[in-house]
């Protein structure tokens, strides 16, 4: 690295001309360093296991590390590095520190040192692994010293943690800060997300009582396909090609379903079969939709301030959606009044819109539905409210995270319209369990019910073709490689 560089990157004098580190910079392992300020700007860096060979505390040691690193370098000049060149300037300070602290480290934990720190710098810490591990759906912290993840629908206690609660909390500052919002003791509760738009939530003492929790719900870098989910046995070919056809369409839909059942990875799939003609406008309470159309407005609720003042709801977005010219709208989640702004967009020219609800069958879907309807304060009769709902929504798309882990779609409902005043509905497809395996996955079968949705006809008038032997209740529906 040229001279002008390194003196850039390194504050004034260089390490190797300074004397031994002070105590200020390097403070004694264990407890002692657990009640040591912190440096300004520092947060703790991370460590999983404690190195009984050493006899030291690691997380205390790579704390003091990391201090000794702020203290020598230009943070002014991090923003404009990557990873793996802040890891080649830092290199040398790394090992001075060694170096004066006599640890025995090989070359491999060296470098495991390096990415550690690094990730402290710039990313979060602990979790970056597990944040960058494709396997990881969830992670979920339940306190500084209790870090699970699920995998393959399976929960996992592992190793990391971190060195102490105000660890953890500069942790969450770091998250939260990133997209406007704010935790303490008068808001402890906060919806965020990361930049690869990965939900999380966040809730502090004093509703927390051991410790701050973190639930961090991550979203692939690569969405899935709608031809991904048949091939992971999510859903059958048969329903694939209804779906991709009811989007084409313009079939306004619900997708239903309970928590961490795959509602927004099925929205997103969904979404891709949406010309890129189409104008979008996304509304949720923390973005995380990954759209892949050229023409998306995206559009995020905000919290109320301190006072009580400025907050932004779904339905005031819904509203303002109205006015911006969208072809369709996409509502992450429906969880309140914003539900008869939503009716009245798919009613009034916004055919093909689409959102998930919290429901654990299409019958309940419409039912929570109605109370939401219900909580705008608007003078409708329960009536009024249901044949709303029936003119407005089309299709209904259970899914469910059955008890061995796995996701599916467990039915495909067409909503009819009313007789008298019951919404009337039929199943299309529905996903039957048929028994469970010894390893403990769950054994079934997706069949058609051979009734065939209304819509159907009309799209032969637009060119949509629909095979119809994918309504034939004969035999189960096919999964695996999908198949037009």
């Amino acid at each position: 690295m040229a001279t002008g560089f390194m003196g850039r990157f390194y504050k004034q004098p260089q390490p190797e001309e300074r004397d031994e580190p002070k105590s200020a910079d390097v403070l004694p392992a264990g407890p002692a360093a657990n009640t040591a300020a912190p440096a300004p700007q520092a947060a703790a860096a991370d460590a999983v296991t404690e190195d009984a060979s050493l006899g030291r505390d690691m997380v205390a040691e790579r704390v003091n590390l990391h201090r000794y690193l702020l203290d020598r370098i230009n943070l002014g000049i991090l923003d404009t590095l990557d990873n793996e060149e802040i890891a080649t300037e830092i290199r040398p300070l790394v090992k001075d520190y060694i170096r004066r602290n006599n640890f025995p480290l090989n070359a491999v934990e060296i470098n495991d040192l390096i990415r550690d720190i690094t990730d402290e710098m710039l990313g979060l810490g602990p979790i970056e692994p597990l944040l960058a591990d494709e396997t990881i759906a969830d992670i979920l912290i339940n306190g500084h010293k209790s870090v699970y993840v699920e995998r393959r629908g399976r929960l996992e206690n592992t190793a990391v943690r971190f060195k102490d609660e105000d660890h953890l909390l500069r942790v969450i500052n770091k998250i939260v800060s990133a997209v406007g919002r704010r935790v303490d003791e008068s808001t402890p509760m906060v919806d965020a997300r990361l930049k690869d738009g990965s939900r999380v939530n966040v809730a502090i003492r004093p509703i927390s009582v051991d410790g701050p929790l973190v639930s961090i719900r991550k979203f692939t870098r690569k969405p899935l396909t709608l031809e991904r989910l048949v091939e992971n046995g999510a859903m059958a070919n048969a329903m694939r090609i209804l779906l991709s056809a009811a989007v084409k369409g313009k079939v306004s839909m619900i997708i239903s379903g309970g928590t961490g059942s795959g509602k927004t990875t099925l929205l997103n799939a969904l979404s891709s079969q949406i010309s890129p003609a189409e104008r979008l406008i996304t509304i949720e309470d923390a973005a995380e939709l990954q759209l892949q159309q050229p023409h998306v407005g995206r559009m995020e609720t905000r919290p109320p301030t301190l006072d009580g003042r400025n907050e932004v709801r779904q339905r005031e977005l819904l509203k303002n959606a109205l006015r911006m010219r969208p072809d369709r709208i996409i509502v992450g989640e429906v969880r309140g009044e914003e539900a008869f702004d939503m009716l009245q967009a798919m009613n009034t020219g916004h055919e093909g819109s689409m959102t998930t609800i919290h429901a654990n069958t299409p019958r309940d879907a419409v039912g929570r539905l109605e109370q939401m309807v219900g909580m705008a304060g608007m003078p409708m009769s329960q009536l009024s409210i249901r044949s709303q709902i029936a003119s407005a929504i089309t299709l209904i798309v259970q899914v469910q995270r059955l008890s061995d882990g796995s996701r599916r779609i467990v039915s495909i409902s067409e909503i009819t319209g009313m007789e008298g005043d019951v919404v009337q509905m039929q199943e299309i497809m529905r996903f039957k369990k048929t028994g469970t395996g010894e390893d403990g996955r769950i054994q079934g079968e997706f069949r058609a019910t051979g009734l065939r949705p209304r819509f159907i006809e009309e799209f032969a008038e637009v060119g949509i073709a629909v095979p119809a032997a994918i309504f034939e209740p004969g035999r189960p529906l096919q999964t695996g490689p999908a198949q037009s």
